[in-house]
């Protein structure tokens, strides 16, 4: 199980599990979290989101084209793990959005 913690304008607005590699995923709002839901499609107080592919709202913080190709290449992610990529990213994403993997 991988985790990374979210933060929306450099405070921690919650935390991205992936419950299952390639297959389940859970977001969730950290219960002191009051700011602004890190997307429209992500109001803050449904608290949590599953999913049974890699969160939408996630993966349009990935690169595309090029740039995916070079990420991939320089940090030996496999093509096919999202989660990978998104830590790779996660501090340099457009938006203020950043995402920071938690190591147990």
């Amino acid at each position: 199980m991988k985790k990374a913690e979210v933060f929306m304008h450099g405070e921690k607005a919650g935390i991205l599990i992936e419950q299952k590699k390639n297959k389940r995923y859970r977001f969730s709002y950290s219960s002191d979290y009051d700011g602004p839901p890190i997307s429209v499609t992500m109001p803050v107080k449904k608290k949590i989101f599953e999913y049974n592919h890699f969160p939408p709202f996630f993966e349009g913080l990935l690169p595309e084209g090029v740039n995916l190709e070079m990420l991939l290449r320089t940090n030996k992610i496999d093509r096919n793990d999202s989660f990978a990529q998104l830590i790779a990213v996660g501090e340099d994403t457009v938006g203020a959005v950043t995402i920071r993997e938690v190591c147990e």
